[in-house]
């Protein structure tokens, strides 16, 4: 990867895989120039989001159908393998794992970008998301969100 092609505003799908691209700014760190730590989360909600949109599932169309859903996340295991710091080149990579009954997983994954296109892991996630009605009660994904998102997720996921 070079900085010509960098970046693509909403990311990309490269197989089965989202790839966000993000610069850290000063605002994304601390005194020290690293990258606050609850700033991690938020580069990964762009990555799902994003990723979610490009497969086809709109959240505003979700929330403004007949029967209002929206996503929330109920569980997340996460990793902080390095830190990154002000003026990175990074990349969320996001894949989901499996999109049924009410459930949303996503694996995901941030890099730092070298000089020579190379990948330094920094951060990974497991996040479990719910579909949720107005007052808060799960519901299915609707039909068109999980056939959206098939083609991305393996049969033994």
């Amino acid at each position: 990867m070079t900085a010509t092609n960098w970046p693509d505003l909403a990311g990309r799908i490269e197989g089965k895989v989202h790839v966000l691209p993000v610069r850290v700014y000063y605002e994304d760190t601390d005194f020290s120039g690293i990258v606050y730590h609850a700033n991690y989360l938020r580069f990964a909600e762009r990555g799902r989001s994003d990723f979610l949109r490009s497969a086809g599932v709109n959240h505003t169309e979700l929330f403004q159908g007949e029967d209002p859903l929206a996503f929330a996340i109920h569980r997340m295991e996460i990793d902080f393998v390095r830190p990154a710091r002000i003026d990175d080149r990074l990349e969320v990579h996001t894949r989901y794992t499996r999109a049924g009954g009410a459930r949303l997983e996503a694996r995901q994954t941030i890099y730092r970008l070298g000089e020579a296109g190379d990948r330094e892991e920094l951060w990974r996630a497991l996040v479990f998301a719910a579909c949720l009605d107005k007052s808060g009660r799960p519901r299915r994904l609707p039909e068109k969100a999980r056939a959206a998102l098939a083609p991305y997720i393996d049969a033994a996921s």
